[in-house]
């Protein structure tokens, strides 16, 4: 029986991947005047796993790569100003105004009065909960739990922390390796809803989950789920 809800924010309950597609989409454009159009996206993605270790998840650790390779595809021939452009485009990232999306706050509204609601987040501290307070959506949760991996250890952790049982759980998210497969793994339950960028992301792992189409579909599945119980 689910007793306890947690949301991943991140296109789950407010717009996330569209302003990182904006930013890299930047980015790209300004390395095409260094290298002639032979400019590839993988360039920064391998950079940002190189430097997941010393700067973890989020805007900040992009801002910093972005930085990086540039430096490095340029031989260190990008110009001051453009070093200056970068710099502000990681700050209008992390300035960027919180786009909760559409059905959300009616859901949480809702569920809010018969679950204890928690989210679930991987990425900078600092810039997640002032996202968490700019939203508007705090006032629903009973608390903001920030993970620097989401893996089965992170959420047995988190669990244990609040003392849930796992088959009591249930994850809502966008991302099947981050918020759908370690919570299977773990025990728990999961409803995955995907963005509209989603693309295919490896093997299914053993156990069930749920997709929805949308969030607005979330609190009827909860009740036909309890009418069957």
């Amino acid at each position: 029986m689910i007793e306890h809800i947690a949301f991943s924010p991140d296109d789950t309950l407010w717009h996330s991947e569209t302003h990182i597609r904006e930013a890299q989409a930047q980015f790209r454009q300004l390395m095409q005047l260094y290298l002639d159009g032979a400019y590839d996206d993988r360039y920064l993605l391998e950079t940002e796993r190189r430097n997941v270790q010393y700067y973890g998840h989020g805007v900040k650790g992009l801002g910093l790569s972005m930085i990086e390779t540039a430096l490095e595809l340029t031989g260190g021939r990008i110009a001051p100003e453009h070093i200056r452009l970068l710099l502000n485009i990681t700050k209008e990232l992390l300035a960027a105004p919180v786009e909760v999306l559409p059905e959300v706050e009616a859901v949480l509204d809702e569920l809010s009065g018969d679950y204890p609601l928690m989210v679930i987040a991987k990425g900078d501290l600092l810039d997640l909960e002032t996202k968490f307070v700019r939203s508007g959506l705090s006032e629903y949760f009973r608390c903001l739990e920030v993970v620097s991996e989401k893996d089965r250890f992170s959420y047995s952790r988190v669990l244990r922390r609040h003392r849930i049982r796992p088959e009591n759980f249930l994850m809502v998210g966008s991302s099947l390796p981050l918020d759908v497969w370690p919570v299977l793994e773990i025990g728990g339950q999961a409803v995955y809803i995907p963005p509209p960028t989603a693309q295919g992301e490896g093997p299914r792992p053993q156990g069930a989950y749920v997709q929805l189409e949308r969030i607005g579909q979330l609190p009827d599945w909860l009740e036909a789920r309890l009418l069957v119980a």
